[in-house]
């Protein structure tokens, strides 16, 4: 699905979001600007919403995804799916790889929830075949994200690669467990040494979580789910691989796309 001309549609790896918009300017816009819903994403699980969000001149295209819509999980709390997407958010932005687009909770039309800048996509990408790729880097760095914040449901359908050539990765209310709940359709690079880039990138990631990134956080998850993201990336670069399947979960969520 692609945005109405009129608003901003999509994020680039240079910081911005449109013309002129920068990744910070963005966020502002998604914290500050008047929410208005246009329509609603029908295919999630949970209540989203399409909106425009305005303040002033500036318009973008968000995705709004509201607490009070959130369907009850039996192995996560009521209610913190809308952080958790936060929490994500913050952990991309602190890697550097601007994985998840700018996402911030705050009050709307149907009370507090989560809102995401909207990206659009490339409608012409065979997403069960661009998922398989073995060549993209970014996938790759996506894949280590996702072991990262535990992502339990990484669908080929929650890649959105773009028609500038991004790959961006949404949808990550189920993440940050407790239990090892890793369930991923990008398991090509599995027990692969990891990159040199993402080693760097993993190693300041452990400073910022003992630092401000850690205390972030903390505002969003349990001080034993911000404790285990820490030992996920303290696991990982001591074995220095891509994980593997554990065999106590199933590998690869259902549906896969």
């Amino acid at each position: 699905m692609s945005a109405p001309d009129e608003l901003t549609p999509a994020l680039t790896l240079a910081g911005e979001c449109g013309p002129g918009i920068s990744v910070e300017d963005a966020v502002v816009l998604l914290s500050a600007g008047e929410l208005s819903i246009e329509g609603r994403v029908m295919d999630a699980s949970n209540a989203s919403f399409y909106c425009a969000v305005t303040d002033g001149a500036q318009t973008a295209a968000c995705v709004y995804k509201p607490v009070a819509g959130e369907r009850p999980l039996w192995d996560f709390p009521d209610g913190t799916l809308a952080e958790r997407e936060v929490a994500a958010y913050e952990v991309s932005a602190a890697t550097g790889w601007g994985i998840v687009p700018p996402t911030v909770y705050r009050e709307g039309p149907a009370g507090p929830g989560m809102v995401q800048l909207w990206i659009d996509v490339d409608d012409e990408i065979d997403i069960r075949r661009f998922m398989r790729r073995r060549d993209l880097e970014r996938l790759r760095h996506i894949a280590v994200f996702d072991a990262v914040i535990n992502n339990s449901d990484r669908k080929g359908g929650h890649l959105l690669p773009t028609p500038r050539g991004d790959v961006y990765g949404i949808d990550h209310g189920v993440t940050f467990s407790v239990d090892d709940k890793l369930r991923t359709v990008l398991w090509q690079w599995a027990g692969a040494r990891l990159r040199p880039d993402a080693v760097a990138v993993l190693a300041q990631l452990r400073a910022d979580l003992d630092a401000e990134l850690g205390e972030r956080l903390e505002q969003l998850l349990t001080r034993r789910e911000v404790r285990q993201t820490r030992w996920r990336v303290e696991n990982l670069l001591a074995n220095g691989r891509h994980p593997e399947p554990s065999g106590d979960w199933p590998p690869v969520p259902w549906p896969p796309i």
